[in-house]
């Protein structure tokens, strides 16, 4: 029997689910506000760290941990909760995902200790992992193999678009009135999101025993497929979380720095459609790799000059954007019917990619000083580029 057939027999049997209609653009923008809402509280809590800290009377160390638990419990609860739920109508889990978020964020708004808010960012993460997964896969299930990657890249934009937007103004919100206030203003982006979701078509994943749909991780294709997200996105991240020590500057050049970055990143996920359509979504893929290690290799001279770094993360951010997307599409074309449950595991995947960047840039920081972690990125990037253009070609 023919391996490579069995993916084109995976999507024809896919598409026979029954759904609706396709997904117009507005419903696109519809996910993508819950996506942007999501990518602000990615960010701000991260911006606003000394606030917290005071507030809860914790060290700003411990007060850095809310970040990684929201990313561990997310990495966690989203196959899980694809795996549980994958019958559901994905308008219903969207619209329980984020009532889920946005009562994790109130717990956080109010939440008078450290402990309480820190249960609050537990809930957030569920809620999340519920949601961002079936806002993908519903754009995945109901897009055509033509427009897939244009549907993908709208939803992903959104958090794109967080980094330029929201995250500057969810510190000036935090800076002005006070981090709790900043997380009123999540909860009313998340209560409209919520809203919102009614307006979506009726649409289900396809049916799947639970047996099956564990299977995905232990299926070897999207395993190889998860280990390349992990290995693209981790330079990214590590960058992102020691850019002050790298930058050897604060304050305002570092806020300059990420609204660059995210820039070029809305840029990459905007021009990346285009090039998995013309050329495949695993040159996309490549090509996101070879940029980031190159440009993360760059920065290691740039990184001498505030404005030279600066711009240098322009490249970086449009590298990183040509990354996501090209990814969920190749689970798309290669499981279509555990696609569902792979999406959430590349959810997971891209918070593992965040710890471990975290985690090595902090070990090259303390051991090679400001100059390792720019090249630890770049290794990480050149592992990439290799996993990458070793992996047999499917989409």
């Amino acid at each position: 029997m023919s391996t490579t057939a069995e993916p084109a027999r995976e999507r024809a049997r896919a598409t026979a689910a029954p759904s609706t209609r396709t997904l117009r653009l507005f419903d696109l923008l519809i996910l993508s506000i819950g996506t942007f809402t999501l990518g602000v509280d990615g960010f701000v809590l991260s911006g606003l760290l000394p606030q917290v800290a005071a507030s809860l009377h914790v060290s700003p160390g411990t007060a850095g941990q809310l970040t990684t638990l929201f990313a561990l419990v997310y990495a966690v609860g989203s196959p899980i909760i694809a795996t549980l739920a994958g019958n559901w109508d994905r308008r219903l889990l969207l619209a329980t995902g984020m009532a889920v978020f946005v009562a994790g964020v109130m717990v956080q708004a109010i939440g008078p200790t450290f402990s309480a808010v820190a249960a609050g960012r537990v809930l957030a993460a569920l809620g999340a992992a519920g949601y961002q997964a079936t806002a993908y896969s519903t754009a995945g299930i109901l897009s055509d193999d033509e427009h897939r990657a244009r549907s993908l890249a709208v939803v992903a934009g959104g958090s794109s678009v967080a980094i330029v937007a929201g995250l500057p103004f969810g510190i000036l919100v935090g800076q002005t009135w006070g981090w709790r206030v900043a997380m009123w203003v999540l909860v009313a982006l998340a209560g409209l999101s919520a809203l919102a979701v009614g307006l979506l078509p009726a649409v289900h994943a396809p049916r799947l025993s639970l047996r099956r749909r564990a299977g995905a991780l232990t299926d070897r294709r999207v395993l190889a497929i998860l280990a390349g997200t992990v290995t693209v996105l981790t330079p990214g991240f590590l960058v992102i979380a020691y850019l002050p020590a790298i930058m050897r500057s604060s304050g305002a050049w570092v806020v300059a720095a990420m609204l660059v970055y995210g820039a070029g990143q809305v840029t990459g996920t905007i021009l990346v459609p285009r090039l998995i359509r013309r050329r495949g979504a695993r040159t996309a893929l490549l090509a996101g790799a070879c940029g980031v290690t190159v440009v993360t290799a760059l920065l290691t001279a740039t990184r001498m000059s505030a404005l030279a770094a600066t711009m240098t993360m322009a490249p970086l951010g449009l590298a990183i954007g040509l990354t996501v997307v090209p990814q969920q599409h190749r689970l798309f074309a290669d499981v279509p019917r555990l696609a569902p449950v792979a999406v959430g595991l590349n959810g997971s995947a891209i918070y593992v990619g965040s710890a471990l960047g975290a985690g090595l840039g902090g070990l090259a920081l303390v051991t090679g000083g400001s100059t390792a972690p720019t090249i630890t990125a770049a290794a990480v990037g050149l592992l990439a580029t290799l996993l990458t253009a070793t992996t047999v070609r499917s989409a």
